[in-house]
């Protein structure tokens, strides 16, 4: 683990105003992820997430380095939250050595060990039952690390959801399964595909506790998954957490979300997680009037100054697709 890497991993966990600064950090490359697939500089497809940089910022805020986390194919914030480099992220989007496993990733498929980020998932729910895994590992080891799923709403409706989160619950592992439900699987609302209001109901059925936490609110997710960790650790077992947040941009590539219903966008906007945790930091005195502004705009001409130093990097050789493979 680079010293670079160590320091955004720990500042993330002990000091909320760099949880502030990474957020908005997220939001941004982001934002410039979107702008250079425009360009053509992004092979294949890519998911951003905007909007839902509360989700990662909180759980990564709660857990530590040598605990694990299995995410999804959105999974850019959740990189960054655990400490990878916005140069880490955008290098493996672009495919360039520089990127966190030198390029041959891609935007679906980041990680990085050191801090406990399995490789993201490309498949729909593959990350629970590889969660249950990495729990069991830590059981079996007699360590007191935790394992985390993080996973859309859509994959609580496939069958690696009930048996990863059926199998943990009877062997008590732990783990802690992180619905992020930004209100859409892909292109369908979750009214349309899923026949009940909340998914942590769906706990009960497996005997472990089922929260309902608002994925808005940083404050709020890192004490809902610091209480599941804590749970997980005693040998409690494991918890489903269910994180209420909204997706700004559309599913992936150049999807403009037209199936959205008028004013959906503009109602959760108005509890914009950025917006509101820097209001409340600044009301607590930890940001003085204006910092959010001076924050936001520092962070953009680094995010442009890591853009910049990626377009300039190698690409991979074909030599690259052998070097992780092991026998």
């Amino acid at each position: 683990m680079s010293s670079e890497v160590l320091a955004r991993r720990e500042a993330v966990r002990t000091d909320r105003t760099a949880r502030f600064e990474r957020m908005v950090e997220i939001r941004a490359l982001e934002d410039a992820v979107r702008g250079l697939f425009a360009e053509g500089l992004v092979h294949g497809t890519t998911h951003t997430c905007q909007g839902q940089e509360a989700v990662s910022v909180g759980v990564a805020a709660a857990l530590r380095p040598t605990d694990s986390v299995c995410c999804t194919y959105r999974g850019h914030g959740m990189g960054m939250a655990l400490g990878l480099t916005p140069q880490q992220v955008c290098g493996e989007i672009m495919g360039r050595v520089v990127g966190s496993i030198g390029g041959v990733g891609g935007s679906m498929h980041l990680c990085e060990t050191s801090i406990g980020l399995l490789p993201t998932m490309a498949i729909v729910g593959a990350g629970v039952p590889v969660a249950a895994g990495a729990a069991l590992t830590a059981q079996v080891r007699g360590t007191d690390d935790v394992a985390v799923a993080v996973f859309g709403d859509g994959a609580a409706n496939i069958g690696a959801f009930h048996e990863g989160i059926n199998l943990a619950a009877i062997w008590k592992l732990p783990a802690i399964f992180i619905c992020e439900n930004n209100q859409y699987g892909e292109y369908s609302p979750i009214a349309a595909t899923t026949p009940i209001a909340n998914i942590a109901d769906r706990a009960v059925s497996y005997g472990i506790p089922g929260e309902v936490v608002d994925g808005q609110d940083v404050d709020a997710v890192n004490a809902a998954v610091a209480t599941a960790a804590a749970r997980a650790r005693a040998g409690d077992g494991p918890s489903l957490l269910e994180m209420k947040t909204y997706r700004y941009a559309g599913h992936s590539r150049s999807d403009t979300a037209p199936y959205r219903p008028a004013g959906e966008f503009d109602r959760w906007y108005e509890r914009d997680p950025i917006n509101t945790f820097g209001a409340r930091l600044t009301s607590e005195g930890l940001l003085a009037p204006g910092d959010t502004d001076a924050i936001a705009a520092r962070i953009a001409g680094e995010v442009d100054a890591a853009v910049d130093e990626v377009k300039g990097a190698a690409a991979p050789g074909v030599a690259s697709m052998f070097e992780n493979v092991l026998v």
